[in-house]
């Protein structure tokens, strides 16, 4: 093989490595402040969507046919989001905790979450 088709060897080799290692990753999955969904909720409604806040004090009511409470934004809590929830709890889930969500957008002002996971994503992470 002359240097040229080891050139394009390798480049194909590094393309190919690079489609596999992406195959199962969801580039699309960013996260949304609650503002954002409540401010344009009409473009969300119907879709999935990943969010993050703080439960509500007060709001936070566990049974045994689900969970639901309110979501406050992260940066204006004037803006918040109901969210009903009927998976598996995490242990340590307590009113005024960080949390993320993700789910489907079923009202202008309600999430039916699919996933909870205690703490915040970082705005800085990939």
């Amino acid at each position: 093989m002359d240097k040229k088709q080891k050139t394009i060897m390798a480049i194909a080799f590094i393309a190919i490595v690079g489609f596999v290692g992406l195959w199962n990753v969801d580039l699309s999955q960013s996260y949304l402040m609650v503002s954002e969904l409540s401010s344009d909720s009409g473009m969300y409604i119907g879709h999935d969507v990943n969010t993050m806040g703080v439960i509500k004090d007060g709001t936070l009511h566990i049974s045994t046919g689900g969970t639901s409470f309110a979501l406050l934004d992260l940066e204006d809590p004037s803006f918040e989001m109901n969210v009903e929830y009927t998976g598996s709890l995490p242990a340590n889930l307590v009113e005024g905790q960080s949390i993320s969500i993700s789910g489907k957008m079923v009202s202008d002002d309600l999430i039916e979450a699919n996933r909870i996971v205690m703490g915040c994503p970082s705005k800085y992470s990939e």
